[in-house]
């Protein structure tokens, strides 16, 4: 049996990371979306909880795939769900440089852990949640690049934006 992590911050999540989700729950038997509590990222738009249960509803018609939060280093998230393969995705090659260290220092720490790379779909390959935050609270129009779940939690965020 192959179970594998996906993580992130998913602030918000976007159809891109859909897009990862859906292709690696077909190659995985179990994929576990691990939602960090990021340090670095001092005010996240949507807290953990809210997060959380945003990434569940946008995913409940995936059977294989749960959704938990965690907070340290992606290894040990993958070690405490014994999963040994760690999802990432690579929207351009700038990206591949980041995530090939990323991968590189996960695999010295922990030999049995390997990182499986997927390149996003190009209807969303210039998509971040960055971008969906800037352009969302400007009042414009998220729908394609956000679940319809997300957009609503967004437009009560910002109910002035978007009246």
């Amino acid at each position: 049996m192959i179970k594998a992590v996906y993580p992130g911050s998913f602030d918000p999540v976007t159809l891109g990371h859909l897009d990862i989700i859906k292709r690696a729950s077909k190659v995985v038997d179990e994929l576990i979306i691990g939602v960090l509590i990021n340090h670095a990222k001092k005010t996240p738009m949507f807290t953990l909880q809210e997060r959380v249960e945003l990434l569940k509803e946008a995913t409940k018609d995936f059977p294989n795939v749960t959704v938990k939060m965690f907070d340290g280093m992606t290894v040990e998230f993958a070690r405490e769900n014994d999963a040994h393969l760690i999802i990432r995705g690579l929207r351009a090659v700038t990206d591949f440089e980041v995530e090939m260290q990323i991968a590189q220092t996960n695999h010295s720490i922990d030999p049995n852990i390997d990182t499986m790379f997927f390149t996003t779909s190009l209807e969303y390959a210039f998509l971040s949640s960055t971008i969906v935050k800037e352009v969302g609270y400007y009042g414009a129009d998220i729908s394609k690049f956000v679940p319809k779940n997300v957009e609503e939690a967004f437009r009560k965020k910002f109910p002035r934006r978007h009246e």
